[in-house]
């Protein structure tokens, strides 16, 4: 490991444990920094546990496409739709679907395609690398993503994002009917109209890629410290000094708040407000089935996604917006069954080793927040990374980690600016005052 130049700072203090936060200290770490992790509850416990692993150059275009609003209105008329709002008088929330449905056309789109493309591309080679180099044991495999389809209409259609893909973006899929759709992916069920097939994504076992990570960290002198709140910083003028947290105050030279969908809970730490909403995830963890799909895949006519990893199988998806209700609907997790039924030849099997939801760092405009905080000079945020936190992680924390040190990032940080949201939050917290709520961050 590389010793840090002496001019520059050598202390960092990460507030969140999941793969963000994770990625932050590894590449801190690399440049000889030292390194404390510090998270609420256990160490990658929240929305790093239990997705679906995948590390997917495809999933480029942002969620708000033109159409997203008419099918979000249809969906929720839909009982026990894939897509669900739990209804309730939160003005951050319709804030949020507002400005989402402003962008929800074509020119935008693209631009937040653009933005997105260079963390996904940049992030699958330096999971490589990283897996390569530190030998960690993720169940790391290069199989790529089938998005298999029922319906030949809807299969039809999906030529139009697929050249959007292929000629804006460099990302083309190559199209299989039924029968190359079996050929591929002998668990399919034989009346299938046929799928889209993304070469290049990749997946791992995400509790393992955290553990294995974290004890690379723990093994080079990383502290990581759990069941630690963070209740704000103590500082003067523009520097924050320490963080206040549940075990007494740690101070660093530099502080990171890779806190994830909770990152609104620090609004006043921040400087601005953050416009992230809780989006609920769901799971469901079991072995594999007898007749075990051997490629990932997203059926999008149902919006469940299929992992089977070398250890075990998992379903995933839905999108709840439900603030930051924890229970866990049994109702939910029925969807990702019968959201694999039709497709599957054995979709799941007993018994369920693990149901589990996930909040992901929603923004309007599918863009993570990647930059100085405007309140303090020494505090960044890396947070907002929506439903690509896994995919987009290494390239974070190398960027993170180049606009600390000042060295010319290796991709462009504008795009991921937390000024693009407008009406900074006019807070009258000061420095050393406590963040209500903070405790759950």
């Amino acid at each position: 490991m590389s010793s840090t130049a002496s001019h520059h700072p050598s202390s960092a203090v990460i507030i969140g444990s999941g793969v963000i936060g994770t990625a932050c200290a590894y590449y801190l770490q690399r440049s000889g920094w030292k390194v404390t992790l510090i998270d609420r509850g256990e160490p990658a416990g929240g929305s790093s546990h239990a997705n679906c692993g995948y590390i997917c150059p495809s999933h480029v275009l942002p969620l708000a496409e033109p159409g997203m609003v008419g099918q979000a209105l249809r969906s929720l008329l839909k009982r026990n739709s894939p897509f669900a709002i739990r209804p309730r008088m939160d003005p951050a929330l319709w804030s949020w679907l507002l400005h989402f449905a402003r962008r929800c056309n074509e020119p935008q789109m693209i631009e937040g395609g653009r933005a997105i493309q260079p963390l996904l591309l940049s992030s699958l080679d330096l999971y490589k690398e990283l897996i390569r180099s530190e030998k960690l044991d993720c169940e790391f495999e290069e199989r790529g993503l089938l998005f298999p389809y029922r319906s030949k209409a809807a299969l039809d259609a999906y030529a139009s994002t697929d050249r959007l893909l292929a000629e804006t973006f460099d990302c083309p899929a190559r199209r299989l009917d039924g029968r190359e759709l079996i050929e591929l992916e002998p668990a399919l069920k034989p009346d299938l109209a046929g799928g889209w097939y993304y070469h290049d994504d990749a997946h791992l076992r995400p509790d393992k890629l955290m553990s294995a990570w974290h004890r690379l960290l723990t093994e080079s002198g990383a502290v990581i410290r759990s069941h630690c709140p963070f209740e704000g910083f103590s500082g003067s003028n523009s520097r924050a000094d320490s963080a206040k947290t549940g075990q007494g105050e740690l101070s660093a030279d530099v502080f990171i708040v890779a806190t994830g969908a909770w990152t609104p809970k620090l609004d006043g730490v921040i400087g601005r407000r953050i416009p992230i909403e809780p989006g609920k995830g769901y799971s469901l963890t079991m072995p594999r089935p007898s007749v075990c799909p051997q490629v990932p895949m997203i059926f999008p006519e149902t919006r469940v996604a299929v992992t089977p990893f070398r250890s075990g199988y998992r379903l995933g998806s839905t999108m709840e917006f439900a603030g930051y209700d924890e229970s866990i609907r049994p109702e939910r997790l029925q969807l990702l069954r019968d959201g694999a039924t039709p497709y599957l030849r054995e979709p799941y099997c007993e018994p369920v080793e693990e149901q589990w939801f996930g909040w992901r760092p929603m923004t309007y405009d599918s863009l993570p927040i990647i930059d100085r905080t405007p309140r303090f000079e020494n505090v960044y945020i890396a947070a907002g990374h929506n439903m690509l936190g896994l995919s987009m992680a290494t390239a974070t924390g190398k960027l993170v980690a180049e606009l600390i040190e000042g060295r010319t990032p290796h991709i462009d940080p504008s795009p991921y600016r937390v000024a693009r949201f407008s009406n900074p939050d006019q807070t009258r917290h000061s420095a050393t005052t406590s963040l209500h709520g903070a405790d759950r961050a």
